[in-house]
């Protein structure tokens, strides 16, 4: 019995008798993806800051917006360095070529063959916290979390869920056939970066530092020569972005990952089944440090993985 003929038989069961009852007519199931919305990856464009609705949920997302901007600064039980969410997910996480944020809330729960494990969003953004920003991750049912998915939610408004937006995969991906040289990338250095970044690398706010015990960890994307040398590339220097050459973006990542950072506890149990990066500056299963740092930074105490 098709389900038209059985909503049909069941209503008139049940109005039997009583001349009083109407049968309207029961439409049949529409057919598999007859109802679907139509979605086009090309023409989609994130919501901007002014699209924030003004109730609760707007509230929710503006802390969270307000958490990617000043990470450090709101969350100082969390992050004792000077980086930010936006240091790395440049214009609150919607520039297409620093690593965005745009359609994350789509893409979660994933597969990560560097955990080895299916994460979900909020496993993702601990990841950025321990890794990227040296610090602690936030406890996954708190209001700072909350806020945070909001927000990523927002700015992926519209995006079916499952769906891969391939223009905003990460960073783009570079030559990995580029050797980056030390001493290339600190004369380049000198003379295009240490304006903002200081010469010794430390940053100031909002200017992130680039080594040191204020910057990224060992086991961030930007610890690998060719993650710094695709936002480098295509970001940097914020006042000519786009005038170096790839070769030059490899031998600034070469230079900056060559500095003392923080350590990354348990980074040995990264890619746990194989198959780690060439460039993944530590060991793991199968894989031997590639041009590791001078040296690894302690953590600070209750700063964790």
């Amino acid at each position: 019995m098709n389900s038209v003929r059985a909503f049909t038989v069941i209503a008139l069961a049940a109005c039997a008798g009583s001349g009083a009852c109407t049968v309207e007519r029961a439409q049949a199931p529409a057919a598999a993806g007859s109802g679907a919305v139509a979605f086009d990856a090309a023409a989609w464009k994130p919501p901007a800051e002014a699209d924030i609705p003004a109730d609760s949920l707007g509230a929710a997302i503006r802390r969270g917006l307000a958490l990617v901007r000043f990470t450090p600064e709101s969350l100082p039980k969390y992050v004792r360095s000077n980086m930010r969410c936006v240091s790395c997910h440049e214009n609150d996480g919607t520039k297409v070529t620093a690593a965005p944020l745009i359609g994350s809330h789509a893409r979660f729960p994933k597969y990560l063959s560097r955990s080895g494990t299916v994460v979900t969003l909020a496993d993702r953004v601990n990841f950025c916290m321990t890794r990227s920003l040296a610090g602690r991750a936030l406890p996954v049912d708190s209001r700072e979390m909350d806020d945070i998915l909001a927000y990523l939610a927002f700015i992926s408004r519209d995006v079916p869920v499952g769906r891969h937006l391939s223009a905003v995969d990460g960073l783009l991906p570079m030559k990995d056939t580029l050797v980056g040289d030390t001493l290339r990338g600190h004369a380049l250095f000198t003379n295009t970066c240490a304006v903002c970044h200081q010469a010794d690398g430390s940053g100031h706010s909002p200017i992130p530092a680039l080594w040191g015990a204020g910057s990224f960890t060992i086991a961030a994307s930007m610890a690998r020569q060719e993650r710094a040398a695709s936002f480098i590339f295509h970001n940097m220097p914020q006042t000519a972005p786009g005038s170096l050459t790839e070769q030059n973006a490899f031998d600034l990542a070469a230079y900056i990952n060559s500095h003392p950072r923080p350590d990354a506890p348990l980074k040995e149990n990264d890619w746990p089944h194989g198959g780690a990066p060439r460039d993944v500056p530590y060991a793991t299963r199968g894989h031997a440090a590639f041009n590791p740092p001078a040296r690894l930074i302690t953590r600070a105490p209750g700063t964790e993985r």
